[in-house]
Parts: structure tokens; C-alpha cells; sequence
């Protein structure tokens, strides 16, 4: 389950280095091991050069204790940036279990991404882009269950003087899933390779050419 009216869309970054420290629950009582031994997990990830992540403040009523990362791709686009694609990451824990989660862990994704507008029609979206998460935890080795979700496709036309391009497309993809150990530092990678894969990223370690890049092309 989704509750979007508990994340602010603007908040400070912070290095995650600190991530072991956070997680308090709202009574300031110091956090159980497993849940610690979480948040360690997730200050060891180190992002690809075009993902920023950044702590965001984490829900409060949603479970004792809870932990929330986000993350963004955006590229130049003069003096500013565009963003490309937005997630987060949100981590909840509850001692005693919950048994709708089926566990103590649950993580909770949300992401939101430009895309090409042809796919507004490719009834087979939905499905390959819900397989990018499942592939991406399996291939993580995140071992998890009680998965579920939803994407969501839309498309927008601007009008009269209202400021950006005239047709928008977007894909948002909302999941939550139980984690089965306390190396969340492989949930949150899987849920950045979704990200990465909905913002059009090229795989890890390629670049794509630009124009200028190519060699000059003979004519004949």
C-alpha cells in the first residue's frame, strides 16, 4: 500500500554514510539490531555517476520504525537540469511482525519516469516494465516474498501558456514487498536498476555516443 501525502516532495540531502545512526522510532527509542544491521546495509551502496540518493524524513505512523531514501536521474539541459526519472525507497519494520507482510521488513518503492510516448499503447508495458523489479531483486539475490504492485501509464497535453512540451508521457510504478534478510543493501540496488531502466539509462559502464562522438562518415 501506497501513502504518497506521507513523503514531502522537497527535502535536504544527506550523505548515507550516516544511515546507520537514523531510523529512530517516534518515541526516540534506539533502534532493535536487525534494524540497524539493515541500515548498515544500505550506507554500503554506492550509486552509479547518474543516480543521486539522498535521506528524505521517513513515515511515522506506518510502522514502529521506518526508513526512507530518494533517488533521481536528470540530465543538463542548459543552466538547469531535466529530470529524467524520481524514486524512493521506503523501509518499514515492526518487531512483533505484520502479518499482511508475512515479516518483519517490508520495502516500499515508488518511482516516476518520462517515457517514450508510443508505449502509452503497448498493452505489453505494464508487464515487462513490473519485470524489471522481479528480475532485478532475483538477480540481485534479494531474497524476498509477498510481492505486489501496480504501473501506471499516462498521458498529458498541455495547453494555452502553460510552460513545457505540449505532449508528456509518464510511467509510475508503485510496489512493496517483504524482505527475507536484513542485506537491504541488495533491495535497494534491484529497485535502482528499475529506476535506472525506467529513466532509459544505458547498462552500467556503457555511454552511449553522442553526434560528435561518431567518425566521419564517407560519402560515396
Amino acid at each position: 500500500m501506497w501513502y504518497s501525502a506521507a513523503y514531502p516532495a522537497e527535502v535536504e540531502p544527506h550523505s548515507l554514510a550516516s544511515a546507520g545512526s537514523r531510523g529512530t522510532s517516534a518515541g526516540g527509542d534506539e533502534p532493535p539490531v536487525e534494524f540497524r544491521a539493515a541500515l548498515d546495509a544500505l550506507a554500503k551502496v554506492r550509486t552509479r555517476p547518474e543516480i543521486v540518493l539522498e535521506h528524505i524524513p521517513a513515515p511515522q505512523r506506518l510502522a514502529p520504525y521506518a526508513h526512507a531514501l530518494a533517488a533521481r536521474v536528470a540530465e543538463p539541459d542548459g543552466d538547469d537540469e531535466l529530470e529524467l526519472a524520481s524514486a524512493r525507497f521506503i523501509v518499514l519494520y515492526d518487531p512483533d511482525g505484520h502479518e499482511s507482510w508475512n515479516g518483519t521488513t517490508r520495502c516500499v518503492g515508488y518511482l516516476s519516469a518520462a517515457t517514450d510516448e508510443e508505449l502509452v499503447d503497448d498493452t505489453m508495458f505494464s508487464e515487462v516494465a513490473w519485470s524489471w523489479l522481479t528480475d532485478a531483486l532475483a538477480e540481485a539475490g534479494a531474497g524476498h516474498h509477498n510481492v505486489g504492485g501496480t504501473v501506471t501509464r499516462t498521458a498529458s497535453t498541455r495547453f494555452g501558456d502553460l510552460a513545457g512540451p505540449e505532449h508528456t508521457v509518464d510511467v509510475e510504478m508503485r510496489a512493496s514487498w517483504t524482505a527475507e534478510t536484513t542485506d537491504l543493501d541488495r533491495h535497494l540496488l534491484a529497485w535502482l536498476e528499475v529506476l535506472g531502466n525506467a529513466a532509459g539509462l544505458p547498462p552500467p559502464g556503457v555511454r552511449l555516443l553522442d553526434p560528435s562522438d561518431r567518425p566521419d562518415e564517407q560519402t560515396l
